[in-house]
């Protein structure tokens, strides 16, 4: 196949979906946009004219059937979109075929012919190259049969399609995952369907994006998720932030645990991504306070980003450890930011945190805990979430702790594939755990990974006091500490330093 027999592509310019697209929607063609209530398809509509309009300086036309055109300019204002003034520069126009529909009373009466020449009109009067449909259930109703349906689909296809314009057409599904369509016809009549979907699923709701066909073009397969960002519409996760790495650090910068630094082979590497798992009350929270406060003390920004407490609470805590949180954001050197998770989506979640790491340019961040986020996110997309996040961080080198509670909730709540996954994602890997032992609660810590570094292999023996957490020597006569039922001996061992025998080994 020739370079000339390749089906082009027109860029939609909507954050992540042409990465998914893998260049955009197939040019000169439609679309059909699916989804049910509230899925996003109407802003999917407008936003596919904005950018146009935005980024390559393709006029645009909105063709309405429910939603006066008084409404779209309005709703378009609050995302930045201005439509209004974009009109008076030709660069935008309407059809509003509403009041076509109010006065067509009689069902099967509608006729496509003169909505087709009205947009062929609009489309020759400010050259437009891209035109949104939005929505068809509302003429479909009109119509007594299925066959009609078709029929009529069909003629204002292949009459866009004759105009040389790019077209995104949207229609109403009954449910989430029953079918592709309303009707059971349109996706069969349209060369390209995407089906945008807001699952309800254990309380929890997801939006995600799916191309179902691009006929004769190749596509990314399966569902995405996305966000509705106030400022930036639709925002696909996570591909609209992964890039190319060209550089690794070699900078070391330090957990502010000079016990730790060593057991890490040295510190974290400027671009790692930290995973501090423990149970609760082992010191997930102490450490990440430290981590913050060895920031400080370099002259560096950390945004802490805390989902269990508020920032009364952690100031109180860091106060017990002798750190003035305070004085600290006072410098501007630190800026603590404390939501519940169940006030926003999980992908709202990220937006905010993407955007304060842009605003604040931290040198290392702290979010304790991701297992917070459980409460408001499937794991699948708490998986995406933190591959979003790594994207954003990494090519900005910004240190990351990120705490969760083990046992109970992260990774056992997590299928084995996503668990595995979201482990692969961080650089190094500290395990945190409480366990009884003669009628006391003691402490371990274990570097299960830090990759491309050397670090300790030996399980450590933990303390915690108003000063601080201590690392101790090795812990020996304890096995499976990490496991759910540690096996303790009756008198386990805390060797002296020169008693040591386990040496440094390496992660890839």
């Amino acid at each position: 196949m020739s370079s000339s027999d390749l089906i082009k592509r027109l860029p939609t310019g909507i954050s992540g979906l042409d990465q998914v697209a893998l260049g955009g929607l197939p040019a000169g063609r439609s679309t059909l946009v699916t989804g049910t209530t509230g899925s996003g398809k109407t802003l999917f509509a407008v936003e596919f004219l904005a950018r146009g309009v935005l980024g390559f300086d393709e006029p645009g036309i909105f063709v309405t059937f429910e939603e006066p055109a008084a409404d779209v300019r309005r709703n378009a204002a609050s995302l930045g979109f201005p439509i209004q003034r974009w009109e008076s520069e030709g660069k935008w126009a309407f059809v509003d075929a509403s009041a076509d529909l109010e006065e067509t009373s009689t069902v099967g009466g509608y006729d496509f012919s003169a909505l087709v020449a009205r947009i062929e009109h609009a489309v020759r009067q400010i050259g437009a190259r891209r035109v949104s449909l939005d929505s068809l259930g509302a003429i479909f109703t009109r119509f007594t049969g299925i066959g009609i349906v078709r029929h009529e689909l069909f003629r204002i296809a292949c009459s866009l399609e004759a105009l040389g314009v790019t077209s995104v057409l949207t229609a109403e599904r009954a449910a989430e995952h029953d079918g592709v369509s309303r009707y059971g016809v349109e996706e069969f009549v349209l060369n390209n369907v995407i089906i945008l979907r807001n699952v309800l699923h254990q309380e929890k709701r997801r939006r995600t994006i799916e191309i179902v066909k691009f006929r004769g073009a190749p596509h990314r397969t399966g569902e995405w998720l996305f966000a509705i960002d106030p400022q930036e519409g639709i925002v696909v996760m996570p591909l609209a932030f992964l890039t190319s790495r060209e550089r690794a650090s070699q900078t070391r910068v330090s957990s502010g645990n000079a016990e730790l630094d060593e057991m890490c082979g040295g510190g974290f590497y400027r671009d790692a991504i930290v995973l501090l798992s423990g149970s609760t009350g082992a010191g997930k929270t102490l450490t990440s306070l430290r981590f913050a406060a060895s920031a400080f003390a370099a002259g560096e920004r950390c945004l802490f980003y805390t989902f269990d407490e508020t920032r009364e609470q952690l100031a109180r805590n860091a106060a017990g450890w002798g750190l003035d949180l305070d004085a600290m954001e006072a410098t501007g050197l630190l800026r603590v930011v404390s939501e519940y998770p169940e006030v926003a989506s999980l992908e709202d979640h990220f937006i905010r945190l993407r955007r304060s790491v842009a605003e604040f340019a931290p040198a290392r961040m702290v979010i304790d805990t991701l297992s917070a986020l459980e409460r408001i996110a499937t794991p699948r997309a708490l998986l995406d979430f933190l591959i979003a996040l790594g994207a954003v961080l990494r090519p900005r080198e910004i240190t990351a702790l990120l705490t969760s509670v083990a046992g109970v909730q992260l990774t056992a709540s997590l299928i084995p594939a996503d668990a595995v996954q979201i482990a692969s994602l961080a650089d190094v890997t500290i395990l945190l755990r409480n366990f009884e032992h003669a009628s006391e609660i003691q402490g371990a810590i274990a570097v299960v990974q830090a990759r491309g570094t050397a670090h300790d292999h030996s399980i450590r023996k933990v303390t915690i006091d108003n000063a601080g957490m201590h690392i101790g020597e090795p812990l020996r006569g304890v096995s499976h500490i990490f496991a759910a039922n540690p096996l303790v001996v009756a008198d386990p061992q805390w060797p002296t330093r020169p008693e040591r025998t386990q040496g440094p080994g390496t992660d890839g």
